[in-house]
């Protein structure tokens, strides 16, 4: 039975290049950050393919076929042969006498490793091994720029407006600095209603989400999204930075009024207070960020009567009652102040509704109390 022996490798002809070589990805390695191993590999890649491509034979021999050793010693290269009696493939098989000028131990069924002289190659050889090369470089750049914003995502950026796409609406922003620029887009789905801007304009975005993309990562941004005011507020209120006050929940409708709920973790803080600022300079720093768009900032409360009472500021709330078995509330206002609870269009109350998670039904005073009163009766 044929048996495999470890192929031996006779010294190749080397191109002592090695030095150059390594200095080179060494240099490329403190520019773009690319590590000098995972060039080495794609340069081995490079070269096993230009061998492949450029025989003589026009044969494509398996990758797993040649050997290359690259180092700061030289450069060389082996082509993997089974020993046999009689040949068949000419490519792929060395006959047992020549195999034992290379290995004088040779049997059939072995492998050798023959000398290539890799001076040969040709001119196509030598452009199959410089893309492959610049192909990897530009892989690991797309790799680490994905990494790079990947840890970027759910946080806030400040980008340059570089165009608007005309058809769509959509808004191209240049995000990051220096080595780590790159273009995201802002979908007009994603823009706050009514705002307009120029090419060459900043804009503060929250970074949704990175996906991965043959031109390198594709970053998706918005306006429009709460956790936007969220990371504003952090920017603005030491005390959330410093989680001296806890931002709960955010219900927004972007570009006209959001609602929070903030609470202190500490005892000896208003949190509402914080997020206002000194004559209101935080949050007006915030509305003026978002283009007028009115934040309403409330305490967070345990109590969901409490809470629901604080989520339909400005209006003065009279009672609040939990629907048994149901996430849901009655709520009685001052029949003065019923418009004011349910808002323009409804939005006081729905936005409300979406801070606490609570199904809310207002009610004026003067229809609550004869309904109060009916269920007495009807008790009695």
């Amino acid at each position: 039975m044929a048996r495999k022996a470890k192929a031996k490798q006779t010294e190749a002809p080397q191109v002592n290049i090695g030095k150059e070589i390594f200095e080179s990805l060494r240099e490329l390695e403190k520019l773009k950050g690319i590590p000098v191993d995972y060039m080495v590999d794609r340069l081995k890649q490079a070269l096993t393919n230009a061998y492949r491509k450029d025989r003589e034979d026009h044969r494509d021999v398996p990758a797993e076929n040649v050997v290359v050793n690259l180092s700061e010693d030289g450069l060389s290269m082996h082509q993997i042969k089974t020993v046999v009696d009689e040949l068949t493939d000419l490519a792929l098989e060395i006959p047992v006498d020549a195999a034992r000028n290379i290995n004088p131990n040779a049997q059939v069924g072995d492998t050798v490793a023959i000398p290539v002289d890799i001076q040969k190659f040709g001119r196509i050889a030598a452009q199959t091994a410089k893309q492959v090369v610049i192909q990897g470089i530009r892989e690991a750049e797309r790799g680490m720029v994905f990494e790079s914003y990947s840890n970027k995502a759910q946080e806030l950026l400040t980008g340059t407006v570089l165009r608007i796409d005309p058809v769509t609406g959509d808004i191209f922003v240049r995000i990051g600095q220096g080595n780590e620029q790159h273009d995201a887009v802002l979908r007009a789905s994603e823009q706050i209603p009514g705002e307009t801007y120029a090419e060459g304009d900043h804009i503060r975005v929250y970074v949704l989400e990175v996906h991965k993309a043959n031109r390198g990562p594709l970053v998706h941004v918005s306006r429009t999204h709460p956790n936007l005011v969220r990371r504003l507020f952090e920017l603005e209120t030491p005390e959330i930075a410093e989680g001296q006050v806890e931002v709960r929940n955010i219900a927004r409708e972007a570009g006209s009024r959001s609602k929070m709920a903030v609470r202190a973790t500490m005892e000896g803080i208003d949190p509402v207070g914080a997020c206002v600022g000194p004559r209101g300079g935080r949050v007006g720093a915030v509305v003026e960020e978002l283009h007028g768009e009115k934040i309403d900032i409330v305490v967070w409360s345990e109590d969901p009567c409490q809470y629901v009472r604080a989520a339909l500021s400005p209006a003065d709330v009279l009672s609040v009652t939990l629907v048994p078995g149901q996430k849901a509330c009655q709520v009685v206002v001052p029949d003065d102040q019923l418009s004011l609870a349910i808002g323009k269009e409804g939005q006081n109350a729905r936005l409300a509704a979406r801070l606490t998670g609570y199904k809310i039904d207002i009610k004026p005073a003067s229809q609550a109390a004869p309904a109060e009163a009916q269920e007495e009766s009807e008790e009695e």
